[in-house]
């Protein structure tokens, strides 16, 4: 397994890309924010600059300018640090009152800097001037304050994407650390599985998250394909045991046989013996296929919808006659509400009942009443063959539906023990499920459908 590196991790590049988009529109949002508060700033700013000339100018008395020259000497003096400056020049130019000398502003607002003793250099202000009784009267504001509010904001913003930028990447990493522990248990499973441990699996957080689906639906796959290797290597068991003793059997008919004609005697009844030995390891494999054609879902292309009340109705008759010859009862008990129309392949499905049908006429006794009926519940269709005979053990009744698995061990009996086998596989191929219910007495195999059809 490669080593973990945190660049090529996708949580981590996501993180990153998700954490640089954010990041983005943070600096985004802040030039604006910036831009409207600066803006806000310096129209205050205006609007006290305005005010106070319109304060200082309010003291002027027609051809009084003793009480204008006091009004602006008293503003000055309270600007220690000159961080408001006040100029009144005369027609001349001539310096009247205030805290600097105005010189070249121009009428209304104006920014300038001003080389002023004690006052920082390239320190800027903010000027309005105006005519006051023929003489030029100039207030202007220091933008150190608005500059360092500006300062302020801007640190704000930096400092703010500074840590929004470290905490994207820690928790990216943090994520990508976290995620890619449960990817790493994800990829191990999957090579222990391709070294054949097929046992193993990925473990699960608990959380419900989109990782913990797939890794559940990856966990049922792995429980499938083990439980179709296990039953392989079962079938294979099965079909060595099954096929070796009717094929020692073929061969001492065969080599009786020789013999006999070596001799001049009859092999007829050997050959017939042959052949029918012949004919039930034929049927044997058939079956086998059948089967995996069936699982390969190779069927479906002739589904069609159907009413399984049909089905019912036609095994019910077929196998009427057989039952009563055998000493026993069959009847059918249809569902009287309306169709029970699945989608699904008849021929299939008639055989899978068949099936059903037989295994209840082979093992049990004389006197047995079957009964076929169709039900249903909600979206389900409920198709159940049910008898009163001796049953199946509860914990045989799983084992029965393994290709080649017979109750009776001895394999005294007629059959190949494929017939439930196939039974499963048609249903599974219409998306149903089986079960074995205790009647007690007897046994019910309840087939359960989807209801519904394809237009």
């Amino acid at each position: 397994m490669r080593r973990f590196s945190l660049l090529r991790s996708t949580p981590f590049r996501l993180a990153l890309t998700f954490a640089f988009l954010f990041v983005l529109a943070f600096i985004l949002s802040g030039a604006i924010v910036y831009q409207l508060m600066s803006a806000d700033l310096a129209e205050r700013l205006d609007e006290s600059v305005k005010e106070t000339f319109s304060v200082v100018a309010a003291t002027y008395a027609e051809r009084d300018l003793e009480d204008l020259v006091a009004a602006v000497d008293s503003h000055s003096s309270l600007s220690t640090k000159k961080e408001e400056l006040f100029s009144l020049t005369g027609p001349g130019g001539n310096h009247l009152a205030g805290n600097f000398t105005a010189a070249g502003l121009p009428d209304g607002f104006s920014m300038f800097d001003a080389a002023l003793p004690g006052v920082p250099a390239d320190t800027m202000y903010r000027a309005y001037s105006g005519s006051v009784g023929g003489n030029n009267l100039t207030v202007a504001f220091s933008l150190s304050e608005t500059e360092g509010l500006e300062t302020i904001i801007l640190m704000s913003f930096g400092w703010a994407t500074l840590i929004i930028s470290g905490l994207a990447v820690t928790g990216g990493a943090l994520l990508a650390s976290r995620v890619q522990r449960r990817l790493d248990g994800i990829a191990a499973t999957m090579v222990d599985v391709s070294h054949g441990r097929l046992d193993a699996r990925i473990p699960l957080v608990g959380n419900g998250d989109d990782i913990d689906e797939v890794s559940a639906q990856v966990n049922a796959a792995l429980d499938r394909l083990s439980a179709l290797v296990e039953g392989m290597k079962q079938v294979s068991a099965n079909i060595a045991h099954d096929l070796k003793t009717p094929l020692n059997r073929l061969q001492m008919i065969l080599e009786g046989a020789a013999d006999k004609t070596a001799s001049g005697q009859e092999v007829s009844d050997e050959l017939a013996e042959a052949r029918a030995e012949g004919l039930q390891i034929n049927e044997t494999f058939d079956a086998l296929l059948r089967i995996a054609q069936i699982e390969a879902g190779a069927r479906k292309a002739r589904f069609s919808d159907l009413d399984v009340n049909g089905v019912v109705e036609t095994i019910a008759e077929i196998y009427a006659g057989v039952a009563e010859d055998n000493g026993m009862s069959l009847s059918a008990n249809i569902f009287q509400g309306k169709e029970c129309r699945i989608h699904g392949d008849w021929e299939l499905l008639t055989q899978m009942f068949a099936n059903v049908v037989e295994n209840a006429l082979r093992h049990c006794p004389r006197g047995t009443a079957i009964e076929l009926s169709v039900t249903r519940k909600a979206d389900r269709i409920l198709a159940t063959v049910g008898d009163d005979g001796p049953g199946i053990p509860p914990e045989e009744r799983e084992k029965v539906f393994q290709r080649l698995y017979r109750l009776d061990s001895s394999r005294s009996t007629p059959g190949s023990g494929l017939g439930l086998s196939l039974v499963r596989a048609i249903a599974d191929l219409h998306g149903a499920s089986i079960a074995l219910e205790d009647r007690d007495p007897g046994l019910g195999v309840v087939v359960s459908f989807p209801a519904g059809m394809r237009s």
